[in-house]
């Protein structure tokens, strides 16, 4: 790409990827860790960094968590290790595994003669890869994952000489193993078969051009042994994991194996939704592009590629019910990369780099409009503040904090495991018949469950837009 082309832009493009960084980076400590999934994911790693319990993930103490392998929550334990325990720390490694898919994908293109932050502003600019910069998720890890095995099979491909990318492949599939389990799998294998249809590449050439031997018993070595000790120290979790996870969530939408919560029922089809949606404006835009070419994408071997691994996760979602929008995290990369290789003979730059902007931007006044109004920062789904701020108060009389009928995930880790759940009424009264000062946390739409007697001895202290804190002492 030459310099004429990216000189009028290149200024814009490079400060909003370094202002869009800062404000990621920021934001890691300023936003509470938020219910249900991400101070779900951030407590299991607090509990495995507390407990030293490295194998078996918990999502609580001495009970098993079996839904997700450990990758995720190993990269938060271990920054909970090296940095304490707190929202930044626990964000911190997803950032920088975005942060190193930035970098591995400006070098990729760099030596296309392609601005090496083009494909950066394209991905912070996207609003689920942007959601997903620094936020503790088992998708950041798979698609780190997924993004090696990709690059790594087109690279071994075209490139007749062993190199570190033929074992990028198998160190991407066992990662992937390691992230969120077969699926890494499900989504790269498919769309690498069907483009080695389509392309007519010799059978012959996919088996010389990769370690296939070596590189297997890599993948073993990296992901096995852990699904070996995790069923030896915790009999069940297979079945639960790879039959449950991997088969039932998908094919059944009321799927009552579930051990950890209702699944995420969504219209079949949703995922093109949030597909569109979480990739605007450059999905819409390669769109526009591929029906505009719709005659000769497929005889190019490198866009054939990208467009198969960019349809190949929705269209394996389509069938599926209990989908989330972070399911088409890993199609982010396809897009950046079809937009880069078409970057120099697209016309309208201009809008495109301004409806990209809008996400960024919003996100930046909405975080600064939170920052300046704390009535409105402590409406947010966690309950940090009810825990940190009321207690802080009276930290000279310390008190137990319990739930009533559940405790939250953020509630867990804020208080570092020590609040309670109360379940009956009989407990309740139990309780108040010791007499002692404790902290009573409730749903706000459960209040009506408690009796009168009881309601009448609660000091209110604060709410947030689902949930209330009360001091429960003894008149």
């Amino acid at each position: 790409m030459s310099s004429k082309i990216l000189k009028p832009y290149s200024k814009y493009i490079a400060s909003s990827v370094v202002i869009i960084l800062i404000f990621r980076f920021i934001l890691l400590g300023f936003i509470p860790l938020l219910d249900k999934t991400e101070s779900r994911y951030a407590e299991i790693a607090r509990l495995m960094y507390q407990t030293k319990e490295w194998v078996v993930l918990q999502i609580d103490y001495g009970v098993p968590f079996w839904a997700k392998p450990p990758l995720s929550t190993w990269l938060s334990a271990i920054s909970f290790s090296i940095f304490g325990v707190n929202e930044l720390s626990a964000r911190l490694p997803f950032y920088l595994l975005n942060v190193i898919i930035i970098i591995i994908l400006g070098y990729w293109v760099k030596k296309s003669k392609t601005s090496f932050l083009l494909p950066a502003f394209i991905l912070l600019t996207m609003p689920e890869f942007l959601l997903h910069t620094g936020v503790v998720s088992t998708d950041v890890a798979l698609c780190f994952s997924i993004t090696l095995v990709m690059l790594s099979f087109w690279k071994a491909i075209q490139e007749n000489e062993r190199s570190i990318w033929d074992y990028l492949f198998f160190i991407g599939i066992g990662l992937g193993l390691l992230s969120k389990g077969p699926i890494i799998l499900v989504l790269t294998g498919p769309p690498i078969l069907a483009w080695i249809i389509i392309q007519k590449i010799k059978i012959k050439d996919v088996l010389s051009r990769l370690p296939w031997i070596s590189g297997t018993l890599l993948t073993v070595l990296i992901a096995i042994p852990w699904y070996i000790l995790a069923e030896k120290r915790s009999p069940g979790f297979l079945d639960y994991f790879i039959v449950g996870e991997h088969f039932n969530r998908f094919v059944k939408p009321e799927w009552h194996g579930d051990l950890y919560g209702s699944g995420h029922s969504q219209p079949l089809g949703m995922i093109w939704v949030f597909l569109l949606l979480f990739t605007f404006p450059w999905l819409q835009i390669v769109l526009i592009k591929l029906w505009k070419n719709k005659s000769t994408v497929l005889k190019d071997k490198w866009v054939s590629f990208l467009i198969l691994w960019l349809f190949w996760t929705p269209l394996f979602f389509t069938i599926s019910k209990n989908i989330l929008h972070t399911y088409i995290l890993p199609t982010t990369i396809p897009i950046t990369l079809l937009m880069v290789h078409w970057w120099e003979a697209y016309k309208n730059k201009k809008t495109a780099l301004i409806l990209s902007s809008i996400f960024p931007v919003g996100a930046i006044i909405l975080s600064l409009v939170l920052c300046f109004n704390q009535g409105l920062f402590k409406q947010l789904n966690s309950d940090k503040y009810l825990l940190e701020h009321q207690t802080a108060k009276r930290s000279e009389k310390p008190a137990p904090i319990y739930y009533w009928k559940y405790t939250s995930y953020s509630g867990e880790f804020y208080s570092k495991g020590q609040v309670k759940k109360i379940e009956t009424i009989d407990d309740l009264e139990t309780l108040e018949n010791r007499g002692n000062t404790f902290y009573f946390i409730i749903l706000n739409k459960r209040i009506k469950e408690i009796p009168e007697s009881f309601k009448n001895q609660l000091v209110f202290l604060e709410s947030n837009h689902t949930t209330s804190i009360f001091l429960y002492e003894k008149s």
